[in-house]
């Protein structure tokens, strides 16, 4: 969403919404393909078999057809949970989650203007109401280059900070994704699991074994461990808890499964 003489545009000329329009019916297009193939296959399957699923599954696909051939994205649709279940096998183009990312360059980005952000943004309302992310690729290189103190010292006095913190917290949430850490004296990894995952499923996205002989999950927030500094004042505070199989892990968890296996004793 920039002009720039050095960048030559594929139709010569900058026009980011006629570029939304474009790039979107071509994803319909493709979804529009394969489901004609898949309305074809199950016509034959349903000469051949009496199965009610298959009708069903002919009903729903007949329905998102239909939705498509209308110049609507799957995403964009009211559907029952059991026509869910059907689209979730087709992982079709249109059905997928959407963060608008809009690239402009540093002048527009630090002063948060932009000729074509208005005309984006009213596209965007339009058609679902996804996020908006305004970022420059050219801010984002030059900091990438930089030593992380020279980079903080470049934002500071430009009044300019890297948007890409915000571009993977939206992207995480767009496709419901958290994540949660576990930390030992030499290293902290992060994990990344569905939101609404509970304790167990959490501990066996490390291990299967962390899942099959879950125990409990000893769990502190990040945001209370940077507030009070170390895992003992937390524990003072009274923000060090013990939680059971129930318990929906929460984005940003600090947490110390423990475990027991055939054979093993505690983890």
């Amino acid at each position: 969403a920039f002009e720039d003489p050095d960048i030559i545009h594929v139709d010569d000329s900058v026009d980011p919404v006629r570029d939304l329009e474009v790039i979107t019916e071509e994803l319909r297009l493709k979804d529009i393909e394969f489901m004609e193939r898949k309305v074809e296959d199950l016509e034959k399957s349903m000469k051949r078999s009496n199965d009610k699923q298959l009708k069903l599954e002919h009903e729903c696909c007949e329905k998102i057809q239909a939705w498509l051939r209308a110049g609507k994205d799957v995403r964009l649709g009211d559907w029952s949970a059991a026509d869910i279940v059907i689209l979730n096998t087709f992982q079709l183009l249109t059905a997928k989650p959407i963060v608008y990312l809009v690239n402009m360059n540093e002048k527009d980005y630090q002063r948060k203007k932009n000729k074509f952000l208005p005309k984006i943004h009213a596209w965007v309302q339009e058609h679902g109401g996804e996020p908006i992310i305004p970022f420059s690729c050219a801010l984002e290189r030059t900091l990438a280059d930089m030593p992380a103190d020279e980079a903080a010292k470049y934002c500071e006095e430009n009044k300019v900070q890297s948007a890409l913190t915000k571009i993977i917290k939206t992207g995480f949430s767009a496709i419901n994704l958290i994540y949660f850490f576990t930390a030992g004296p030499d290293e902290v990894k992060c994990w990344q699991i569905r939101r609404q995952t509970k304790a167990p499923q959490a501990a066996g996205a490390i291990h299967t074994d962390f899942e099959r002989g879950f125990i409990c999950a000893e769990v502190m927030k990040f945001e209370d461990l940077k507030e009070l500094g170390n895992e003992p004042a937390v524990k003072a505070a009274g923000k060090y808890r013990q939680e059971g199989k129930t318990y929906v892990v929460q984005d940003g968890d600090i947490i110390f499964f423990k475990f027991n296996v055939s054979g093993g004793g505690k983890k």
